[in-house]
């Protein structure tokens, strides 16, 4: 019987590399759009499209009920294209909202549809200060101050929801600063990471071991051996064309 995917944000930049990464599996996979004009888009892709807003919880809950995934996985944000530093500022607040609030409502509905598993996004640069190079295990920074705090916030209650939600299975990848294909930037801020190698990650960790996984280039300050040496990822992948 073929495996069902919900891909939360299939028509965000990791979204949209992951989507044929999950099909040449095999599987079936809905994406998830808040706009009614990209359902035709995710179709062509390949995709079965539903529009919805991860905000309305009862219309999320009857969505993901209709497709009853086996696995979530979870790229929602909401930052402007290229992280236009003009519109950064509003976007940090939008984003915490996601992370909390519509992580809240995915993870429920999820439950809800019998979904065993959940993949989600996160960050790998909201370690607290201390020893480098910064393992999975180290502290978040929680006392950390002004935008940073709410960026934290998000990101300390997205992974409580991951982790915590029995029956839920949860793996968390804390992804470095996203470049490549449709970020709007082929440059990035370390830790850095091309966008096909965190759509990799998603696709390892649906069959891998849960828990939490940096998932960065090699850099001094974040260590990703685990990610390496248990769920077998690369970060020199690229997906074919």
């Amino acid at each position: 019987m073929t495996s069902t995917i919900l891909l939360a944000g299939a028509g965000g930049a990791i979204g949209r590399r992951l989507a044929p990464l999950l099909l040449a599996r095999g599987y079936r996979v809905a994406g998830t759009t808040r706009s009614l004009g990209r359902a035709d888009e995710l179709r062509d892709r390949g995709l079965e499209p539903i529009v919805v807003d991860v905000f309305d919880a009862e219309s999320l809950a009857a969505a993901v009920l209709g497709v009853r995934p086996t696995v979530v996985i979870h790229q929602l944000t909401d930052l402007p294209h290229g992280l236009e530093p003009g519109r950064m500022a509003e976007a940090i607040a939008r984003n915490a909202r996601i992370r909390d609030g519509g992580t809240r409502n995915l993870v429920r509905a999820a439950v809800a549809a019998g979904t065993r598993r959940l993949v989600a996004q996160s960050i790998a640069w909201a370690y607290a200060p201390g020893p480098l190079p910064h393992a999975e295990a180290d502290p978040l920074d929680v006392a950390a101050e002004g935008a940073r705090a709410v960026s934290v916030g998000g990101v300390v209650a997205l992974e409580g929801w991951t982790l915590n939600t029995p029956p839920l299975v949860g793996t968390v990848l804390r992804y470095g600063h996203i470049y490549g294909p449709g970020t709007g930037t082929e440059q990035a801020d370390a830790p850095r990471l091309h966008v096909d190698a965190a759509a990799h990650a998603a696709l390892l960790a649906i069959d891998g071991p849960p828990g939490i996984f940096n998932i960065a280039e090699p850099d001094s300050a974040i260590a990703t051996e685990k990610a390496r040496t248990v769920l077998g990822w690369d970060a020199d992948f690229r997906v074919p064309t």
